[in-house]
């Protein structure tokens, strides 16, 4: 019998429930330009905000020192209301990484302790102890590139960031369902071939997704499913940049039209493992997880060309990256269910 219960399921989940609150707050903290609100990092001395109107005036006054307010907010009538908001929601996003870091490790401890664990799943969690840390350097590595010159994050910084966090997720889940399905299963080889082609290319398209919000990208050529002027691939992809691979990578339009495009492969590919499944006999788990993808790549789809249409909105924007988050789990529960 294995040494895992229900509580250690319990205490997977809740860390994947709470890394889903992660990405959503971070989606808001993008959107509404929050990001660079707090100029430091400690981790004790900032676990509140400040309680006093004083610290307030303090915290805004080294917030002015700072390339985002210098070049843009000084010239927006930018106020300590306006301070608050934005310092609210990065706060938030760093507190719910606290709350992470003691929700996955006072548990961990514990179920150490009483032996709930076996040696495969202590190996799994000391693995996923060291991506909660590389995911906060990562989020204070971000920070510190809009931090310098440029009253911006740098796009390369922050598709780091997202695309390991789903990937921190992802694992969490992975382990979590290693103990729910702990029994072998009989596979298709070739679907499983096809669900990690179909993971990588949803890997690649969620680190252009943090490319073309780094970038701003999403506020042009907002036209589906042509880019502007009629055009498939439009003329500023090839003149924006030197080269291709720089267009394709720093350019907003090349990467735009790398986004847009590897969703058709991305939609392409769930599809190809939807018809391939239907000529085997597969478990019920099997088959419900392969439509529940089916189903949320053809939302995520489009939900991703609305966003584009109406200009990047908050709330399409945030429901777009909610919807690549549940997208991933179902990619993650099938790949599981389709491996020994």
């Amino acid at each position: 019998m294995k040494k895992e219960n229900n509580y250690v399921i319990i205490w997977l989940l809740s860390g994947c429930l709470l890394l889903f609150m992660m990405v959503v707050v971070g989606g808001i903290t993008r959107l509404t330009n929050s990001g660079l609100s707090m100029t430091d990092w400690h981790l004790v001395t900032d676990t509140f905000p400040p309680l006093t109107e004083e610290k307030w005036s303090q915290a805004f006054e080294e917030y002015k020192k700072f390339p985002e307010y210098q070049k843009i907010n000084i010239h927006n009538d930018f106020t300590l209301s306006d301070y608050k908001f934005i310092y609210f929601w990065e706060w938030f996003h760093r507190f719910i990484g606290r709350i992470i870091g003691l929700a996955f490790i006072v548990p961990f401890v514990y179920f150490l302790f009483r032996k709930r664990l076996s040696s495969a799943t202590i190996k799994k969690c000391v693995i996923l102890l060291f991506m909660g840390a590389f995911q906060g350097f990562l989020g204070w590595f971000m920070v510190k590139s809009g931090l310098v010159n440029d009253p911006d994050v740098s796009h390369f910084r922050l598709a780091l960031h997202l695309t390991f966090a789903f990937i921190t997720f992802a694992y969490t889940l992975w382990v979590a369902l290693d103990i729910i399905y702990p029994e072998k299963k009989e596979i298709e080889k070739s679907l499983r071939t096809i669900a990690r082609i179909a993971l990588a290319l949803l890997l690649l398209q969620i680190i252009y997704g943090g490319f073309v919000a780094g970038l701003n990208a999403g506020l042009i050529h907002n036209h589906w499913p042509l880019m502007s002027d009629g055009q498939f691939i439009h003329d500023s992809v090839f003149l924006e940049q030197k080269n291709l691979f720089l267009s394709f990578t720093e350019g907003k339009s090349g990467v735009q039209f790398v986004h847009r495009t590897l969703a058709y492969f991305v939609v392409g590919m769930i599809v190809l493992l939807y018809f391939k499944s239907t000529q085997f006999t597969l478990e019920k788990s099997q088959t419900n997880g392969i439509k529940a993808l089916l189903f949320l790549v053809f939302l995520q789809f489009g939900l991703g060309v609305l966003t584009l249409l109406y200009g990047v909105p908050l709330w399409l924007g945030l429901t777009h990256q909610v919807s690549a988050f549940f997208l991933l789990t179902a990619m993650t529960y099938t790949l599981h269910q389709l491996t020994k």
